[in-house]
């Protein structure tokens, strides 16, 4: 006969919907899942409080498959240990990949910001102004000129036509145009 402090007897009682055998079989892992989270994390994310949510997400897995019946072959501490190791780690891979990603978004954000606030150089303005007479003598015709102009003012595709008396297809035709003789010569 099972003794009642046995892992095996709080596995059916769990598998049961029992939270106190939860409880137990809490007080009987935790520590040792939120030493392996720690291991299982990078370095940067080594600390307790990492650690302390990944064993929480696995335990609380780990509750939520046996009430629905996904873990039907848990029969001891073995089998329990083994499915806590991989439910944790892989709560450890995910949770690395989502701060690494929250990281690389916040440091994208950051240097986004930096250069969009900071001053163009001296002479930005007037090798843009360059570039964009050379890009428009380029077209050699003033009604690509006019279309190219009023879309760079932010005309749109329908007020542009009516203001060259033409249909919007009309346009769109000479935004391509204008696109494929620019693209050739910017493109290295």
């Amino acid at each position: 006969m099972a003794e009642t402090g046995s892992v095996t007897v709080w596995l059916g009682q769990l598998q049961g919907g029992d939270p106190e055998a939860a409880g137990r079989l809490w007080e009987r892992y935790f520590r040792r899942l939120q030493g392996l989270a720690r291991v299982k994390l990078p370095a940067a994310l080594q600390n307790n409080a990492h650690a302390e949510d990944v064993a929480l997400d696995a335990f609380a897995s780990l509750w939520r498959g046996t009430q629905k019946g996904r873990f039907p072959e848990l029969a001891g501490r073995d089998h329990l240990w083994r499915l806590l190791v991989v439910i944790t780690a892989r709560k450890a891979y995910r949770l690395a990949r989502t701060e690494a990603r929250e990281h690389a978004g916040h440091a994208l954000g950051w240097e986004l910001d930096q250069l969009l606030t900071r001053e163009p150089e001296p002479g930005f303005e007037v090798q843009a102004a360059e570039e964009c007479q050379r890009l428009m003598a380029l077209l050699g015709d003033s009604r690509l000129e006019a279309v190219a102009r009023s879309r760079l003012d932010g005309s749109t595709v329908p007020e542009i036509a009516a203001r060259l008396g033409c249909s919007p297809r009309t346009v769109d035709r000479k935004l391509a145009l204008i696109q494929t003789l620019w693209a050739e010569e910017i493109e290295p």
